[in-house]
C-alpha cells in the first residue's frame, strides 16, 4: 500500500513539471530558429558592406589623418602588422542561463589552454567575459577579469552593444592601448554540435573585394555615385563591419546555447514520457494486486463464515 502511494505521488510530481519542460523546449527552439534567423539576415548585412569596399579606395586620400590609424590601407596599420603583440583584450562569451550541459565549461577549458599560449609569448590579457555562468566559472578559478556584462534571457544580443563595444575597443586600438581583440566562444555546427573556437575581431580583417564585385564582370560594373567625404564613408564602413563580426560571434554563441538546450530538454522530457509509462504500468500492477488480494481475503472470510454455521 505505501509502495503503491509512493508511486502515485511522484507519478503526479512528474506530470506537474511536464508541461513545464515541454514550454521551456518550445522557448528553447523558437529561440534558436530566431539566432539562425538573424545570423542569416546579418551575413547579407555584412556582404553588401563588402560590396562597398572596392569602389571607396580609389577616391582615399594617400595620406591618412590620425584618426585613421586603424584603417587598412593607413601606413601605421602595416607597422602595427609587424609590431610584436603586446597587449591583448580578450572576450569570453558564454551563457547566461544554465540547462546547457558542458557548454560554459569547455569555454573556459579553451580559456586556459588559450591565456597559457598567450604568457609563452609575453602577452597581457585583459580577460572580460558575457554571460553571467562563464563569469562565475571563471571567478571560480581565480581568473580577474577586466569588466564582465550579462546576456539578454529573453532576447537576442543587441547589435547596438555589440558597436559600443568595437567603437570603444578600435579607439584603444588607435590610440595604442591595445595590439589586438580576440573573441572565445562555442562555434555553432548544427543541432548540439557546438566547438570552443578563437577568433581575432581586431585588427580588422576586411575583404576588399566581395563576392558579387568579383563575379562582376567589367562591364557590369559600375562606380557608385558618393556625395559625401569618401574617408569618414571608409571609417563608417570599417566600423560597422568590426561590429557586425562582433554581433555574429553573439549570434552564433546563442545559436549553439539555445541548440544544446533543446536538445537537453528534448532528452528530459523523453524521459519524462518514459517514467510516465513506467510508473502508471507499476500503479496498475499494484492496482491489480491490491484487488487480487483483496478478493483472496473476501474469499477466504466467506469460507470461515461458511465453516463455522455448519
Amino acid at each position: 500500500m505505501e509502495e503503491l502511494e509512493r508511486a502515485e505521488e511522484r507519478l503526479e510530481n512528474i506530470r506537474s513539471v511536464e508541461p513545464i519542460l515541454g514550454a521551456l523546449r518550445t522557448i528553447s527552439m523558437g529561440s534558436w530558429k530566431a539566432a539562425l534567423r538573424q545570423s542569416d539576415r546579418v551575413q547579407q548585412y555584412e556582404e553588401w558592406l563588402s560590396s562597398i569596399l572596392p569602389s571607396l579606395l580609389p577616391l582615399l586620400p594617400v595620406n591618412t589623418p590620425p584618426s585613421g590609424r586603424y584603417l587598412l590601407y593607413s601606413s601605421s596599420s602595416a607597422e602595427r602588422e609587424k609590431a610584436q603583440t603586446r597587449v591583448v583584450a580578450a572576450l569570453v562569451v558564454g551563457s547566461e542561463r544554465g540547462l546547457v550541459g558542458r557548454f560554459n565549461r569547455i569555454i573556459v577549458e579553451k580559456v586556459e589552454a588559450y591565456l597559457a599560449e598567450q604568457i609563452a609569448d609575453e602577452v597581457e590579457v585583459e580577460l572580460a567575459a558575457m554571460g553571467g555562468r562563464v563569469r562565475r566559472l571563471l571567478q571560480r578559478r581565480g581568473y580577474q577579469l577586466a569588466w564582465s556584462d550579462t546576456l539578454s534571457i529573453a532576447a537576442l544580443p543587441s547589435f547596438e552593444r555589440a558597436f559600443d563595444l568595437t567603437r570603444r575597443w578600435l579607439t584603444r586600438y588607435e590610440a595604442r592601448e591595445l595590439d589586438a581583440v580576440d573573441l572565445i566562444y562555442n562555434a555553432y555546427h548544427g543541432m548540439d554540435k557546438y566547438h570552443p573556437t578563437v577568433t581575432r575581431l581586431i585588427p580588422p580583417s576586411l575583404s576588399l573585394k566581395s563576392k558579387a564585385h568579383r563575379d562582376a564582370s567589367p562591364r557590369t560594373r559600375s562606380a557608385p555615385i558618393i556625395e559625401t567625404d569618401p574617408l569618414s564613408l571608409y571609417t563608417r564602413v570599417v566600423e560597422q563591419q568590426t561590429a557586425i563580426g562582433l554581433y555574429r560571434v553573439l549570434l552564433e554563441s546563442a545559436s549553439a546555447e539555445h541548440a544544446a538546450r533543446y536538445r537537453l530538454l528534448e532528452s528530459a522530457t523523453q524521459n519524462i514520457e518514459r517514467l510516465i509509462e513506467e510508473l502508471t504500468l507499476t500503479i496498475q500492477t499494484a492496482r491489480q494486486q491490491e484487488i487480487t488480494q483483496e478478493m483472496e481475503e473476501l474469499a477466504v472470510g466467506a469460507g470461515m463464515l461458511g465453516s463455522q454455521k455448519s
